[in-house]
């Protein structure tokens, strides 16, 4: 094969984990957005050499502005051989991509080639990828076979999922790749919820690799996850599927969240913002009664306000609105939150299957 090689997706999807790098060289802003997973970012060109080059191109001419470009492109690929390849042996295959698989990712295919590297570089780009991730996603979700862990909030879901990908069980962890908890109060202040194409990337990427004949197991999530949409297709799927009701003593779904919401407990002024958001539906008499709560630490007072007035009635309310099989759903009683409990409910399922 001559290299730089230049292959459709389609060809490179069944030999994905054989690369030794997958290389964006995209600006940092579009390999943020959404990138092919497991890629590093490697910028010919910087956002605002970008923005140059192309600045150039509408108002004096293309000749000039590939001259700029030729020359901001070398510089960078020139730097990027020095800080991350110039160690690697002769047999390294890296992948090679950008926006249309056009004159960035061609550039530092050219130069890489030229040193003895065989480079694929992937026709269309990112571009190609997310067409393939669009057309494929539907599929994949639908091919697979789901349980879902339902139960109310503070029962410990999320953390019985932890426990069973560890175990090896195949897990969809919703809330994970879309770095939110699932509620009012499920945003993480120090991580930033994913673009939406990015989160539609993890979701392609775990389900593609899933076995059809193994279950997926998966939270009981509501369509949006933060601001970011579920995938019809997968949603739909989920809510027809087999359910398993999780349950936990009121006192110990107090203890759970109280651990998971450190963060909020530790900062008043931070829950108080949020618990605003639900003025329209308790009435800013309640909000400020939960408020004052935040405010004088009476933080255990207040999760037991929030469950009984707010997070049970609208679980019980989605559930059985949503969920076509949960009337059937086998019921699986947590003694504590210790991590036994969890290890010991997660064999239990991951064993039954």
């Amino acid at each position: 094969m001559k290299y730089p090689a230049l292959l459709p997706f389609t060809e490179i999807l069944p030999r994905l984990g054989e690369f030794d790098a997958i290389i964006d060289a995209r600006s940092p802003s579009e390999f943020a957005e959404d990138h092919i997973p497991g890629a590093i970012n490697c910028p010919v060109l910087d956002d605002a050499q970008r923005v140059r080059v192309g600045t150039m191109y509408k108002q004096v001419n293309t000749f000039e502005a590939k001259k700029l470009g030729a020359m901001l492109i070398a510089r960078n690929v020139a730097d990027h051989i020095e800080a991350l390849f110039i160690d690697k042996p002769k047999d390294w295959k890296p992948l090679i991509y950008c926006w249309r698989g056009g004159n960035r990712s061609g550039a530092m295919s050219h130069i890489l080639a030229k040193i003895g590297w065989p480079v694929i570089q992937l026709d269309g780009g990112y571009k190609e990828y997310r067409r393939h991730v669009s057309a494929t996603l539907a599929e994949h979700a639908s091919r697979l076979s789901y349980t879902v862990v339902c139960g109310p909030t503070g029962s410990g879901k999320s953390r019985l999922l932890q426990v069973l990908a560890a175990q090896g069980a195949q897990v969809l962890d919703l809330e994970q790749l879309a770095a939110h908890r699932g509620s009012v109060l499920g945003n993480l202040p120090t991580t930033p919820q994913p673009s939406q194409k990015a989160f539609e990337s993890s979701i392609w990427n775990l389900l593609r690799q899933f076995d059809p004949a193994l279950p997926v197991f998966v939270e009981s999530e509501s369509k949006k996850v933060g601001n970011l949409r579920v995938p019809d297709t997968l949603m739909e799927k989920i809510r027809g599927s087999r359910c398993i009701a999780l349950a936990l003593a009121h006192s110990d779904r107090v203890k759970l969240l109280m651990d998971d919401y450190l963060h909020f407990v530790a900062d008043p002024a931070l829950l108080n913002t949020q618990l605003s958001c639900l003025t329209a539906l308790h009435g800013r008499e309640t909000i400020g009664s939960w408020q004052k709560m935040a405010i004088d630490g009476a933080m255990q007072e207040l999760v037991e306000a929030l469950l009984v007035k707010h997070y049970d009635p609208a679980y019980l309310q989605s559930i059985k609105r949503n969920f076509g099989q949960f009337g059937e759903a086998q019921l699986l009683e947590l003694p504590d939150i210790s991590d036994e409990a969890f290890l010991n409910a997660a064999r239990t399922l991951h064993q039954a299957t």
